[in-house]
């Protein structure tokens, strides 16, 4: 059914396409600043995932696969013409991996993709601790009370550090709630996501790897095995960024992605 869905998408500039997939609770807004930055010489495609901005509202009991959102987006890059260039943050950077591993693309550029499979395929200890803080949470996977406010705040302050979900401005929170729901689903579909290593050997395409140096050791450690078992990829730290350096440090994790996507 999600193959045939239609994802609502913003659209900027002519040329070359790209196509920069969101983060868990954010939207096709997150990569505006990147789309108007690139738009001079590229079409930018900024699509909204399943739940989220013009696409309908994921419902508290719909049943949800990762398999639904890939099909929903390779949907979107079978319409654009030519293979695209996937740019992805956290979630939507997991997804732009997988994708890449599936189809025809230009390049990839992913800011802490949330591929754990990797962590546990390579049984990278320091990963695997990183993670047990969640893991062993009975909320985190809860089925009844995920997304909600306290599932929520403690995702947030995973990510962000103690007290960062209270810090947030109401109309953030807000926002959080509404697609509170879908991102749990998310995150129950990609926790032990299987991410065979010897598959990464075969995206040959140049990738851009970027993680904060002040991020979860689990999220610094998914880069550093990606790092090691992708062709072609090249590991930026970011000094001072954390998890949201998209958002935090956005000039500089632009101004890397458009030298990596454009000749």
């Amino acid at each position: 059914m999600t193959a045939s869905i239609r994802l609502a998408r913003t659209t900027q500039g002519h040329g070359t396409p790209v196509i920069a997939i969101h983060s868990s609770g954010m939207g096709a807004r997150q990569w505006l600043r990147l789309a108007a930055h690139l738009a001079p010489d590229h079409q930018v495609i900024l699509p909204d995932l399943l739940g989220y901005g013009g696409n309908p509202p994921w419902g508290h009991k719909d049943p949800f696969t990762l398999r639904a959102e890939l099909d929903a987006l390779r949907r979107l890059l079978d319409e654009v013409d030519g293979p695209a260039h996937l740019v992805g943050h956290s979630y939507g950077g997991l997804l732009a991996l997988l994708l890449a591993l599936e189809m025809s693309v230009r390049s990839v550029c992913l800011y802490e993709p949330v591929a754990f499979g990797v962590l546990h395929a390579t049984g990278d200890r320091e990963g695997l601790a990183g993670l047990a803080s969640l893991e062993h949470n009975p909320l985190f996977l809860d089925e009844e009370r995920g997304g909600s406010e306290a599932w929520l705040e403690l995702f947030i302050n995973y990510w962000n550090g103690p007290g960062a979900w209270r810090g947030l401005p109401d109309v953030t929170r807000a926002g959080f709630l509404k697609v509170g729901r879908k991102a749990f689903l998310e995150v129950r579909g990609l926790i032990h996501h299987p991410l065979p290593v010897e598959s990464l050997a075969t995206l040959q395409v140049p990738t851009l790897l970027m993680r904060g140096a002040a991020s979860p050791r689990a999220a610094q450690r998914v880069v550093a095995c990606l790092g090691r078992l992708v062709p072609n990829a090249r590991v930026v730290t970011l000094e001072g960024a954390g998890h949201m350096g998209p958002l935090t440090h956005m000039e500089q994790v632009n101004a890397l992605i458009a030298a990596h996507v454009t000749p």
